[in-house]
């Protein structure tokens, strides 16, 4: 057989560029780490290494050397890898469901709808696909964190009790606060004064008529202060209080001050309109269906307008377990608690009123609604907060603890791909 030169030539520039090209693909992508059971491709070692690039240059902050930059990129990723790791054999999974309301959320943080978020993400250069694996991966290793990290720690009431008396603390969370005082020479002037304030005296009347301090003449009104600024006497009378109150007789060194609290602000001062409720319940069951329940609760409520005991007949009748022991009493609550249909009467219900009878998702109800109130929530918002700092460096020194832990333990082999 004879083959014809150009052929052959042909042949073999097709062998060249077929050879060529199979060992350029070949060579693309290597793996750059051994990590226990898993690896760690050079592409993802590049796309790290471009992405931090990429941000000194955004931010227009000098770099430091490439190689410590390939070296955080690579540490960053054997960390990645070996949380996921731990993720797979603890059965840790992501449902599309949670992964789509993550992303929504995610383009809600940046005041986006979806479309307009999935159309800014792949302008940037990403796909939307790329994007759902990333922040899987994410979830997946915040989960696995909670769980192996969340559970070591601990917060001592001591410790708690500490942060807050901290200057930081302080600084902080504290509100500022807007008090009056009445300085008096003795005990009995003390005394006398605060007996006239709560008959109904207007304090800032009394202070001017009898106070020696040197703000008498502005109804005893001092500067606002976060309780930090004020004397320690004085703090330790007022900064846990509410509105309104006024102290028990304080001595010091000059003679005796009667403060009042008139106000408070800051980002943490807060009211809520509370209501002091009970209820009584009857539940629909096979035995008794839902015309005879609600006939049988009527007949109740009619009893207790007949003048009988409210509280009597819900330990009798009520099928409430959390009330009925306490005479129906809820406790006081707030808004955005309860059944809908159970807080719109009650906080349309006049003080000592029974409602009419009324369905909710848990039976037929009637309630009194026995007293309202407008609750200064701004100590359980400083303690809240106070909370959430304290536990989130504990999070982060165990977090840190560890992820060393897990990387000391871990067999890693880095390639040599030079």
């Amino acid at each position: 057989m004879i083959i014809n030169k150009y052929e052959t030539n042909s042949f073999a520039l097709t062998f060249f560029i077929s050879s060529s090209l199979f060992s350029a693909i070949e060579i693309l992508d290597r793996v750059a780490v051994i990590v226990d059971d898993g690896i760690i491709m050079e592409s993802q070692v590049n796309s790290g290494l471009e992405n931090i690039i990429q941000r000194y240059d955004q931010q227009n902050i000098p770099k430091p050397p490439i190689d410590d930059l390939r070296e955080q990129v690579i540490e960053s990723l054997i960390i990645e890898e070996l949380q996921l790791q731990l993720a797979n054999r603890a059965g840790v999974r992501i449902s599309d469901s949670e992964l789509n309301d993550s992303i929504i959320r995610i383009a809600a943080n940046n005041q986006m709808e979806l479309q307009q978020f999935i159309d800014y993400v792949e302008q940037g250069g990403e796909s939307y696909e790329d994007l759902r694996e990333n922040v899987k991966k994410q979830m997946i290793i915040q989960r696995i964190q909670r769980g192996r990290v969340g559970s070591e720690i601990s917060i001592t009431e001591k410790e708690f009790e500490s942060f807050l008396a901290t200057d930081e603390s302080l600084a902080s969370l504290e509100p500022e606060l807007l008090v009056q005082q009445i300085l008096v020479k003795n005990l009995n002037q003390a005394k006398s004064a605060i007996e006239r304030i709560n008959n109904g005296e207007d304090f800032s009347e009394i202070a001017k008529e009898i106070s020696i301090s040197s703000n008498a003449s502005s109804g005893g009104l001092m500067p606002w202060r976060r309780a930090a600024e004020m004397p320690e006497l004085f703090s330790d009378a007022v900064s846990k209080k509410e509105i309104g109150y006024v102290s028990e007789p304080l001595e010091s060194g000059t003679g005796y001050h009667v403060l009042m609290l008139i106000d408070k602000k800051g980002p943490l001062v807060q009211y809520e309109d509370q209501w002091l409720s009970r209820h009584i319940l009857l539940v629909p069951s096979t035995i008794r269906d839902d015309v005879a329940t609600e006939a049988e609760i009527n007949e109740i409520r009619s009893r207790i307008l007949d003048g009988e005991d409210f509280s009597a007949l819900a330990k009798e009748y009520s099928e409430d377990p959390g009330s009925a022991s306490q005479g129906g009493e809820l406790g006081w609550l707030g808004k955005g608690v309860l059944a809908p249909e159970f807080e719109k009467v009650m906080v349309e219900s006049n003080l000592g009123t029974v409602s009419s009878v009324f369905e909710t998702q848990f039976g037929y109800h009637f309630l009194e609604v026995l007293e309202t109130r407008s609750y200064d929530m701004t100590r359980d918002l400083i303690e809240d907060r106070a909370y959430q700092i304290l536990y989130g460096r504990k999070y982060e020194e165990e977090l840190e603890n560890t992820l060393r832990s897990i990387r000391a333990e871990a067999f890693v082999e880095i390639k040599d791909l030079d």
